[in-house]
């Protein structure tokens, strides 16, 4: 298997050159949870893999609940299903505690902050009550706790993946938040084996193919975490060694070549964050075209058949958006068409056809 074919492998499995899916909230659970710190990148992420949907669309579906928007893991905002948002929280919740234990500490942040901290709160947002973020800093700021320097990020990210609160709506263009259990009442339970197994099936499914090493670095768990994900589903799946390495996908059948596919991508997209090893998109590209790119994450890039060929960015007016392309080779004319409806579809997801 070359680059190409896992390029070709990963746009079909990641919902972008096969779309069967038709609501945010399936997209977001298909992938089981998509990375979200830039509200309207992680909104792209998904449009993008729902090309008749517009952006207005994607806020539906937080308001109305489906897509909720937290911090489950490696201390970066996700989109998740709001009918997987317990047991993934819970799932990871370990693995959390272990990687910001020292960070709390040189915030002086021990547990006795963290339990009063944790009462502001929830006095604050019972009754399904909804607060921005600089509210609830002055509630806990009256209450005698420090929300200098990180602090206050700090507490409201534990509080999140401690299943105390998430973000709701918005008010005044700023999230809220709400307690969690009032604003996406646990439905369902999964011993801790059932939980890894269907966790690391979503990212096989939906991202291979995959390594093993790339699992660990998308969800925080650890190697021999991630690998007894995989003993536990792994009869579902397909393995393939390609220099060394072993990928695993959920099937070896060659995805039906879809002609010339262009994409523009945004930043954090799944295609390239959820993977520790980022190489196969990448073919032909210099070190400095790499780092122009941010790594693949950092900035907008554009993707066609695969592989990136230059970056984006948008300039958005009253009433339309414009969008400049830096190309870093010369495009056929098939591949220059494919980029015409990629920019076509964004204008369309934004509204602004």
């Amino acid at each position: 298997m070359t680059n190409n074919e896992i390029s070709t492998y990963r746009l079909h499995n990641q919902q972008l050159t096969q779309q069967t899916l038709t609501t945010p909230g399936e997209v977001v659970s298909w992938f089981g949870a998509v990375q979200a710190q830039d509200y309207a990148a992680g909104k792209w992420a998904i449009g993008n893999r729902l090309p008749g949907l517009t952006e207005v669309d994607i806020e539906q579906s937080i308001a109305d609940r489906t897509v909720i928007r937290t911090w489950p893991m490696r201390g970066t905002l996700h989109f998740v299903g709001a009918a997987d948002i317990h047991w993934i929280l819970e799932l990871l919740h370990p693995r959390s505690q272990a990687l910001y234990a020292n960070y709390w500490r040189r915030n002086e942040l021990d547990e006795t902050a963290i339990t009063k901290c944790y009462g502001v709160l929830t006095k604050a947002l019972e009754g399904e009550k909804q607060l921005k973020r600089s509210e609830l800093k002055i509630r806990l700021q009256e209450a005698g706790i420090p929300t200098d320097e990180n602090r206050l990020g700090i507490l409201l990210g534990r509080a999140s993946y401690d299943r105390l609160i998430c973000h709701s709506g918005r008010s005044q263009n700023e999230f809220t938040f709400a307690l969690l259990d009032e604003w996406v009442p646990k439905t369902k339970s999964l011993l801790r084996d059932e939980a890894l197994a269907e966790f690391t099936r979503r990212y096989f499914t939906s991202h291979g193919p995959a390594t093993v090493a790339d699992f660990s670095w998308w969800s925080s768990l650890t190697l021999t975490e991630a690998r007894a994900g995989l003993e536990l589903i792994k009869s579902g799946l397909v393995l393939e060694v390609v220099d060394g390495q072993t990928y695993w996908m959920p099937s070896i059948s060659v995805p039906k070549k879809a002609g010339t596919t262009a994409y523009l991508l945004p930043v954090y997209d799944e295609y390239l964050v959820a993977y520790k090893d980022r190489s196969a998109p990448f073919d032909g590209l210099s070190p400095e075209q790499i780092t122009a790119t941010g790594n693949g994450i950092f900035s907008p890039v554009i993707v066609v058949d695969g592989q990136i060929v230059g970056t984006w960015k948008r300039t958005l007016k009253k009433t339309a958006v414009l969008i400049e392309t830096r190309l870093f080779a010369p495009l056929s004319d098939g591949q220059h068409q494919a980029l015409t409806e990629a920019k076509n579809r964004y204008v369309r997801f934004l509204g602004m056809a």
